[in-house]
């Protein structure tokens, strides 16, 4: 805002005013300044003619005897109410005659926000207008009123991106004063929208993005989204007049004075009207309780006043002095004659009691101490009416020629439906349907999920998983995926033809094919078996052993000297049957019950394919298959030894190599008589020997899983120690070597360990992590508001960051972590121990800020709530704690404690931070309220509150992912999680499945996309912050898998 002083100090800005005037009367003979926003003129001898708005209301003022008179503007701003009651309009005559005026717009008319303002010791001159010429004292006290848009707010309707049933939110501001930049407009947009990342973004109907607040017109209507798409959809258009914006229906503009206020359903087929009749079965809902509603047989022609009638029907539906009926548009029903012919083609009625008023679909919610935002705009309707005219008040209902005719199937079909009943763990439990949601969608989502990459290793609790395949892949299995990294490209393969958990796997002599086996799930589709596959075209060549295999495949290996047709598979269960297939055609060669006790592998000796060999815990057994298809046994070690041969290998002679659990190797020899004995046994490692692998030219690499060793021994020599090296602690112990380049003798090898790592290097240099991942059960999963990183947080006591494919970093903690959460602004990372500890590290670097003892049981979800400024914490113990944040999300203070009883596992925010919603272990949904701090006991008041986040796995609006008709079998949901657009649903169960539904989902019709890469429970499943991908985490196998959502 310029200062007065500084026109009189400048002459240059005198003549830029003088010149700016007489463009000013220029523009006030052509009648309009801006678009129309305020209108110049000069007065002729006849007044002007009136213009008219598009609902046909003046907006012109009166001139009467040469003089302007403006008519007063009328707006419900109560803040400056007293400022207009001293605004004047003047003559302006910039020539000293004629008599220019101002016309000001009525109370309809929408304001321009480039109208010229004259305010009190200043002159501000808008960007839309030359600035006008400077005037005496005289002119600048008669005229600083002159323009009166200044002095009014605009009228801005805002909807949400996407979502045609938003009812929309009306602000009132005044551009400079009370919003001053757009930026501070979103921010106010972000506190009453629930979006997913806030509002960032505001396009017109039309999908033009503003970028400045000065181009937000008056009475207009926009579009507010979190991202920059904008997706075209009839805001406003679809909903009846419950959801209508509090600026009219629809997007429309200009909003008439005559338009009904009221709407009524669509009317019978065939276009007539019911006839009246002696009686209607009509159907009538407790206003105060939707849940209580009752169909009726009404007698119209009954001599009972229809107020008994009221009271009558009030009785039945458990209300005490009903008074009041009204059908769902919001008309009164005052007698039995309205119901004859004007409601002749309603059948829903409400009953309410005293002055409940017009306020029919007020939510139970708004009754209890809930403050969530109601569906209903019934209080905006109101005083929208009363700023529209100040006339006597019309009438509750309206003549059938003024009655407006939509659409209104959504709430119909909301009203319509009733509270969902789902069978969990064999109790029923009962969901109420909100009065507003999006109608439900039973076909598949157009999404699919696609494996993009699995991290980590499986070296926790598998022999033997490493391999280098001729392309210089590394090949590896996680849970149920075949994985093949190109360390060159950074990037992965996947075989996901297995349906539970792979147990082995071996590389075919050629090594262009892989056999791998599986565990036994719960159904026929998930049996144990094995799959030949192709390891470059990923397409499964053989399936077999259905039905043969008890547990699972504890052991799979090929055969060597016939180039790999033969197969030897050894089932996991008691008996531990062995058993030789002839993989091609699916033959079975034999079979025989080993009956030992934990298998740790088996192989052909490579110089005689009928010649087998099983080890384990106690045993070592040469198994010699006949022609009959019978088998001789050779028991090397037996029973009472209760030594542990761990790994095996071969010396080129056909010597067989052992390694055991208390650190020897130990080589066997066959005499003359065709026996094998003990030809030489040392000791390698400290503490056990994990693996053996022998090299082309006679190297024997062992591995120690205790003592972190890698040792290198001559095998021409007696066995000769070459050289060692070891690992760094955290990387672990050795589980499985390869070479990198089979074949070729440069001493660089790939270290599986039992960290779940894989690394690289050789005995003459350090090794280097080029694969990371969680060695212990994993179950904290947070992904990141604004930005494509994940976190996840693990039984190991890691805390890792990840930007898709790596790390970005890792932060060893004091705790064991169960739970995870980001900051809003994505500035904080809190994690949940299992003894009760909250973690707070700074996001960017890892480094732990904060450390605060909350309980003594395990803190099984953190959530912060939208603002940032408080978090939620869930005990396994049932209670909630509540901690206040400061604004940098790393100082935290106790605020409150909710008494519970029952263990928590998740856990969400309202919109509008009053309330939580918790699932307990039985899988209760209880409702929690912050202001009073005590549980919500009334699920019905809970059913419209707003849901900042959804992750909660049961609820109304996701009880279709339970007793879902597609579903193989009775899946008990461990996760769930809507996504940032609310528009899909993932959900994982306890037996592996990850599905895709569309959100909302609540009919056990509903259809959806599904992977299983996954034998246990999964624990978590998010969607990063742009729905293009969905992160999961398996828990007791600690594996951790990113999919790519790609079009169907």
């Amino acid at each position: 805002m310029m200062p007065a002083a500084q026109f009189r100090s400048s002459s240059k800005m005198q003549q830029a005013e003088d010149q700016a005037f007489e463009d000013d009367s220029h523009h006030a003979e052509e009648g309009a300044i801006n678009g129309g926003g305020v209108e110049v003129g000069v007065a002729d001898t006849a007044p002007p003619t009136p213009r008219m708005d598009k609902q046909g209301n003046s907006i012109s003022n009166t001139v009467a005897g040469g003089k302007n008179v403006a008519s007063k503007i009328e707006s419900d701003d109560d803040d400056y109410e007293e400022e207009r009651g001293q605004l004047r309009v003047n003559n302006l005559a910039p020539n000293g005659g004629g008599g220019g005026y101002w016309r000001q717009g009525a109370a309809s008319r929408p304001s321009s926000p480039g109208a010229i303002t004259m305010a009190d010791n200043a002159s501000e001159v808008s960007s839309m207008m030359p600035p006008p010429r400077p005037k005496s004292r005289v002119e600048i006290a008669t005229s600083r009123y002159s323009n009166l848009s200044y002095w009014r707010a605009l009228r801005v309707l805002f909807y949400k991106n996407g979502d045609p049933f938003f009812p929309g939110i009306e602000i009132r501001f005044k551009p400079g004063r009370d919003i001053g930049t757009l930026e501070t407009l979103l921010d106010k947009l972000s506190l009453r929208m629930d979006l997913p990342r806030g509002a960032r973004y505001i396009f017109s109907m039309d999908g033009d993005r503003k970028f400045r607040l000065e181009e937000l017109e008056d009475g207009a209507s926009y579009v507010v989204s979190s991202y920059k798409t904008f997706k075209p959809a009839s805001y406003g258009k679809k909903n009846g007049i419950w959801y209508a914006a509090p600026g009219g229906q629809g997007w429309s503009k200009a909003v008439s004075r005559k338009a009904s206020i009221v709407e009524v359903d669509v009317p019978p087929p065939g276009g007539g009207t019911i006839k009246p009749s002696s009686g209607r079965v009509i159907r009538i809902i407790n206003n105060m309780d939707h849940t209580v509603q009752c169909r009726v047989l009404l007698n119209l022609r009954t001599t009972q006043p229809f107020e008994e009638v009221l009271e009558d029907l009030g009785q039945v539906l458990k209300m005490n002095g009903a008074k009041r009926m009204f059908t769902v548009s919001g008309q009164e029903v005052r007698s039995f004659s309205q119901l004859r012919n004007e409601f002749a083609d309603e059948d829903t009625f409400y009953l309410g009691i005293g002055s409940v008023g017009a306020a029919v679909m007020m939510s139970p919610a708004r009754r209890s101490r809930a403050r969530a935002p109601q569906a209903a705009v019934v209080e905006d309707l109101s005083k929208q009416r009363r700023a529209r005219s100040k006339s006597r008040p019309r009438a509750l209902y309206a003549p059938e020629n003024e009655i407006i005719r939509t659409n209104d199937y959504t709430l119909l079909e909301v009203l319509k439906e009733e509270p969902i009943r789902v069978t969990i763990k064999g109790l029923r439990r009962t969901f109420y349907p909100p009065i507003h949601h999006a109608p439900v969608d039973n076909t598949p989502p157009d999404k699919k999920m696609q494996l993009e990459w699995v991290y980590g290793y499986r070296g926790l609790d598998s022999r033997k998983n490493l391999w280098v395949l001729p392309t210089g892949e590394l090949l590896y299995y996680v849970a149920a995926v075949a994985i093949m990294y190109d360390r060159d490209e950074e990037s992965q393969r996947h075989y996901i033809g297995h349906t539970e958990d792979i147990q082995c796997m071996d590389l075919h002599p050629s090594r262009e094919m892989v056999a791998s086996g599986q565990k036994a799930g719960r159904n026929r589709k998930t049996q144990a078996h094995i799959r030949i596959w192709s390891t470059e075209t990923l397409q499964t060549l053989y399936v077999f052993g259905m039905g043969e295999f008890e547990v699972g495949v504890a052991a799979v290996t090929f055969s060597q000297l016939n180039g790999g047709s033969y197969v030897m598979a050894v089932d996991g269960g008691r008996e531990s049957i062995l058993s030789v297939w002839q993989w091609q055609w699916g033959h079975l060669l034999g079979k025989v019950a080993t009956l030992q006790e934990e298998l740790s592998g088996a192989a052909f000796h490579p110089l005689d394919d009928n010649l087998l060999i099983t080890f384990g815990k106690g045993h070592l057994t040469f198994w010699n298959r006949r022609k009959d298809g019978f088998f001789e046994r050779t028991d090397i070690i037996k029973p009472p030894s209760r030594t542990l041969i761990t790994s095996l290998q071969f010396e080129q002679d056909g010597d067989v190599i052992t390694a055991d659990s208390d650190g020897f190797i130990t080589v066997y020899s066959v005499d003359s008589d065709g026996a094998y004995f003990v030809r030489m046994e040392f000791e390698a490692h400290n503490k056990g020997v994990s693996t053996l692998i022998m090299l082309s030219e006679g190297t024997l690499l062992s591995g120690g899983e205790k003592d972190r060793r890698i040792a290198a021994w001559d095998s021409l020599q007696n066995y000769k120690r070459i050289t060692d090296a070891k690992l760094p602690e955290v990387a672990g112990g050795v589980r499985s070597i390869y070479p990198q380049r089979p074949g070729r003798n440069d001493g660089n090898i790939y270290v599986g360990t039992t960290k779940n790592n894989i690394m690289e290097g050789s005995l003459q240099r350090r090794f280097n992590q080029i694969v990371f991942g969680h060695s212990r059960q994993l179950w904290g999963l947070a992904v990141h508001p604004d930005d494509e990183l994940f976190a996840t947080a693990g039984h190991d006591k890691v805390i890792a960051l990840w930007r898709k494919h790596k790390p970005v970093w890792t932060t060893q903690v004091s705790y064991e972590c169960i739970s995870l959460s980001f900051h809003p602004f994505g500035v904080a990372l809190a994690s949940g121990s299992t003894e009760g500890h909250l973690i707070v590290l700074n996001a960017e670097t890892g480094v732990v800020t904060t450390t605060i003892r909350v309980c003594g049981s395990p803190l099984s979800s953190v959530g912060y709530n939208a603002a940032g400024d408080l978090i939620a914490i869930a005990s396994q113990n049932g209670s909630i704690y509540l901690f206040r944040v400061s604004r940098d999300g790393f100082s935290y203070k106790k605020s409150n404690k909710i008494r519970g009883s029952q263990p928590l596992i998740q856990l969400d925010w309202s919109s509008d931070s009053n309330y939580l919603q918790t699932v307990t272990a039985d899988y209760d949904l209880t409702f929690w309220d912050i202001k009073s701090l005590s549980p919500e006991k009334s699920p019905i008041a809970m059913k419209d509150v707003k849901w900042h986040t959804y992750n909660s796995s049961v609820g109304f609006l996701v009880s279709g992912i339970w007793n879902n008709r597609f579903y193989p079998m009775t899946s008990i949901i461990s996760t769930c999680n809507r996504s940032a657009a609310h528009d899909l649903l993932v959900c994982g169960d306890a037996d592996g499945y990850i599905r895709l539904f569309r959100y909302p989902c609540f009919t056990p019709k509903a259809e959806y996309n599904e992977e299983k890469v996954y034998s246990g429970q999964i624990a978590s499943a998010r969607f990063l912050f742009n729905d293009r991908n969905i992160v999961t985490v398996g828990g007791t196998d600690a594996s951790l898998m990113l999919w790519e959502l790609t079009e169907e």
